[in-house]
């Protein structure tokens, strides 16, 4: 059946609503549903049931239900009317059923009048909401309906501007309205005795409601009881525990929960398979960075005689840049080691962890030897790996991935990087600025495919300007050795083509690690992208186990396993007081090619995907004085901003040291702060940050208020006589 248009519904609401109206003013409801007048005409209305009573019976059945889909006021006043009327077991059975008819009609009228509208427009501040009635709308509706302090229609109405099924929502009204309906059918039998409203509603009667408006949450809790029971149910649970929390994995995640755990007294053990600090200080964030200031480097001796400087030399000695990259990072070990958190009061257990039951994890040391531990609380923090692709052949050819890649001592003559995104990206341009022949095979249609169009213009741009050769929309087939020599073979529509190579990186993405410890023995579930099942306080199936970092997703940004840790820390410790949902709606994000791309928030393709609606402003850098004074006088800064309001939606910043300028939008949109406020903050000239000023001056002076600038040219004009 086919959905009738919003015109043809708007048509028919604003029909219904004006005769409804007319009704009202024609027969004068407003002045006869009141206490006075229903007590002095209810033998009058006594009569008519007695003289026609199928007939009086479906008239106020009608109306009932026009007052209650039309949200008209007097529906308590009606209630007491089929109680003085048709008495408690006929007036009950009328007034609920209509109630509930009427309930849903003003339901439907807001869903199919308003509902896209509004969620177009406040889809992402009602995220929270729509999950939540999804998820347990059921109990939420029952207790409102079963504490008549809350005005009905608002409910009504509320109800149909969320994901609720219409289906749901009646039968849920029918049996929540019921207790309610009762009382005040009831009360209109007893009518004589009512001198006004409030001797409908004593206090002890409200208290009871309140009570009985209570019952679904408890309800909720006990069946949250019998699940965590039934979850349990096959494990033995220890009479004591050894310790408050242990945490698996001593990357960004393990280690900041550890911390804060131990900030608090609590007794909490990390345990690591493999090196402290994990995936960013050992083959991530950290190597990286030293690669790409290395080979920037190089790149900016090449270009010194554009800065008057002659004679650089700029040869690269690839084996000391290698040794540079694994000085930087033992120089950060530190930070990160066993002897730190030691002495933060952390017990740092180096072995293999695997958990045996909800409360007791096995670790298994290099020398064989084995401890159990038995603990409160699991957080699970193991990361992720690389991803390799099931291409034939490049097992057998040999590949490099963003973890092996540093155990290169020899430049590759002829580099092929699998993949657009930012690894690839960054370690590409890496390789080409260092002296590499690089060829860049992206299958998507474009690099940074999850930046807007402009963005990956620009970086690809910037690709090519360092030598490397970027092959967009190209899908790798299979890699052959042919006399001796690697091929890579890619096909983009229906032609092959064959690439040269030394050495091969793949850097198509990463997976959690979500096998070898334990997860299957438990059943813990994992999401369809491979990641932990955990809800909005980190729990995964057992409630004391808790997920942080590339395991649970949503991000792989260390500061994002950083910031879950902080929640996990405090639900696993605190969490029978108060617990945390973790917060997603300022996550900055940063890829250091260069031009380097950072943002927060929505970008300009995401906004037209959700239907957000959105204004854009953008700053070119290459009208900043210190950009052109430095050299660097490319890329932008673009906001995207409520129509007609300076409320940040997201920002992308492409340029120098765009990611330590993002975050003054990050502190903007974390507070609620607007361009405004950045505009009337004084930035020091000058410098990079001054971008983020003219952007805020550029949405500005769009916004100018045109009519009274026209007045004040006219006050200046008379001054001027």
């Amino acid at each position: 059946m086919a959905r009738p248009s919003k015109t043809l519904l708007w048509a028919g609401a604003a029909t219904v609503a004006m005769v409804g109206l007319w009704a009202w003013q024609q027969f004068g409801l407003p002045e006869r549903l009141t206490l006075d007048n229903l007590k002095a005409s209810r033998y009058a209305l006594q009569a008519h049931v007695l003289s026609a009573p199928l007939a009086t019976a479906v008239v106020f059945f009608a109306v009932y239900v026009a007052a209650a889909a039309l949200s008209i006021p007097g529906a308590l006043i009606l209630t007491l009317v089929a109680g003085a009327m048709f008495g408690l077991g006929w007036g009950l059975l009328l007034v609920s059923f209509a109630s509930s008819l009427g309930a849903l009609l003003a339901f439907l009228a807001a869903r199919y009048l308003l509902r896209d509208s509004i969620q177009a427009r406040f889809g992402k501040s009602l995220a929270p909401i729509n999950e939540g009635v999804a998820k347990d709308g059921t109990f939420y509706l029952l207790t409102l309906r079963l504490v008549p302090v809350f005005p009905f229609w608002l409910i009504n109405l509320l109800m149909g501007l969320t994901p609720m099924g219409a289906g749901r929502f009646y039968l849920v009204s029918q049996f929540g309205m019921l207790a309610g309906t009762a009382v005040y059918v009831n009360a209109g039998t007893q009518l004589a005795a009512i001198q006004s409203p409030g001797d409908i509603l004593s206090p002890g009667l409200l208290g009871s409601f309140m009570l009985l408006g209570l019952f679904p949450l408890l309800a909720k809790a006990g069946v949250a009881w019998l699940e965590r029971r039934k979850v349990y149910a096959k494990w033995t649970k220890p009479r004591t525990f050894d310790r408050n929390l242990v945490v698996i994995g001593a990357g960004a995640g393990g280690l900041v929960t550890a911390y804060i755990a131990a900030a608090v007294k609590a007794k909490v053990t990390l345990i690591e398979g493999h090196r402290m600090g994990g995936d960013c200080l050992n083959f991530g964030c950290i190597p990286s960075k030293a690669l790409i200031r290395s080979a920037r480097m190089a790149r900016q001796l090449k270009k010194a005689h554009e800065l008057g400087v002659a004679d650089a030399a700029g040869r690269v000695d690839f084996a000391a840049v290698m040794r540079r990259v694994h000085r930087v990072i033992a120089d950060i070990e530190p930070h990160d080691s066993v002897e730190r958190y030691t002495g933060l009061g952390v017990e740092v257990l180096q072995g293999h962890a695997r958990l045996i039951s909800p409360w007791t994890v096995d670790v298994t040391r290099a020398d064989g030897t084995s401890q159990t531990l038995t603990t409160k609380n699991i957080v699970i923090a193991a990361g992720a790996s690389p991803f390799v692709p099931p291409i034939p052949g490049l097992k057998e050819a040999g590949y490099r991935t963003s973890d092996t890649v540093w155990g290169l001592t020899e430049l590759p003559k002829r580099l092929v990087v699998l993949g657009g995104g930012p690894i690839g990206s960054e370690l590409a341009q890496s390789f080409a600025r260092l002296g590499s022949a690089v060829t860049q095979v992206e299958m998507a249609p474009r690099v940074m495919v999850r930046e807007d169009p402009e963005v990956s213009e620009l970086v690809a741009a910037s690709l090519r300007a360092d030598g490397v050769k970027v092959l967009t929309g190209h899908q790798a087939v299979r890699v052959e050795v042919v006399g001796g020599e690697k091929r890579l073979v890619a096909r983009s529509g229906g032609a092959e083509m064959v690439i040269l190579f030394d050495e091969l990186l793949c850097a198509v993405g990463r997976i959690p690690r979500v096998t070898g410890y334990g997860l299957e023995e438990l059943g813990i579930p994992l999401t369809p992208r491979k990641t932990i099942e955990t809800n909005a306080c980190l729990q995964t199936l057992y409630p004391n186990i808790y997920a942080v970092g590339d395991v649970a997703g949503p991000f792989q940004f260390t500061h994002t396993a950083a910031h879950q840790a902080w929640y996990a820390a405090v639900n696993a410790l605190f969490g029978r007081f108060r617990k945390f949902k973790a917060d997603y709606r300022v996550i900055p994000w940063a890829t250091f090619t260069d031009p380097e791309v950072a943002r927060v928030g929505l970008s300009e393709a995401e906004a037209k995907e959700q239907g957000v609606p959105y204004e854009v402003t953008k700053y070119g850098i290459d009208d900043l004085d210190r950009a052109i004074a430095d050299g660097t006088a490319h890329g932008f800064v673009k906001v995207l901003t409520v129509p007609g309001k300076d409320k940040i939606l997201g920002v992308t910043i492409v340029g120098e040291h765009a990611g330590d300028l993002l975050v003054e939008y990050v502190l903007a949109m974390k507070h609620g702060l607007g361009l405004n406020k950045i505009l009337g903050t004084i930035h020091t000239y000058p410098t990079l940050a001054e971008a983020n000023k003219y952007a805020a001056g550029e949405w500005k002076r769009a916004h100018a208020p045109q009519k009274l600038l026209r007045w004040v040219g006219r006050y200046h004009s008379w001054e001027r006589t």
